[in-house]
């Protein structure tokens, strides 16, 4: 991203003051698979610290992965690599929402897939009232 546009757009990721905002009152606590990285307020502020994360893309929150959300919401107090188990083998990684998309699911009887269903198999009987 080119330093004219990070100062005027924040939907292509964080703009300059943000990125300043973070190093001067936040303290970086990790980063995700995707290269997010996640801040929360510096030690000393009353209250419960404030959490923020800024995206290596786009600004979509769908992009925050579940361990990474938990934290993000106050359910679990540290970092998810210290506060969580590693996952279990047989976890696949998040997916993001793929509707609308090339990738998206499509049965064999949608439109985009030829609009042809598989035949009935005979044991649908309709309703009639006696």
């Amino acid at each position: 991203m080119s330093v004219l546009s990070s100062i005027f757009t924040w939907w292509n990721g964080a703009t300059i003051g943000t990125r300043l905002f973070s190093r001067r009152n936040g303290e970086q606590v990790g980063t995700d698979a995707l290269g997010n990285v996640y801040f929360q307020t510096k030690a000393g502020r009353k209250g419960p610290a404030r959490r923020w994360v800024i995206y290596s893309g786009a600004n979509d929150a769908s992009r925050i992965p579940p361990e990474w959300f938990s934290w993000m919401h106050h359910q679990i107090d540290e970092a998810p690599d210290q506060a969580l188990p590693p996952p279990r083998e047989w976890q696949q990684p998040p997916a993001p929402n793929m509707t609308g998309t090339a990738a998206a699911y499509r049965p064999s009887g949608a439109l985009e897939m030829g609009g042809k269903r598989a035949a009935a198999t005979g044991d649908y009987e309709a309703w009639s009232p006696n």
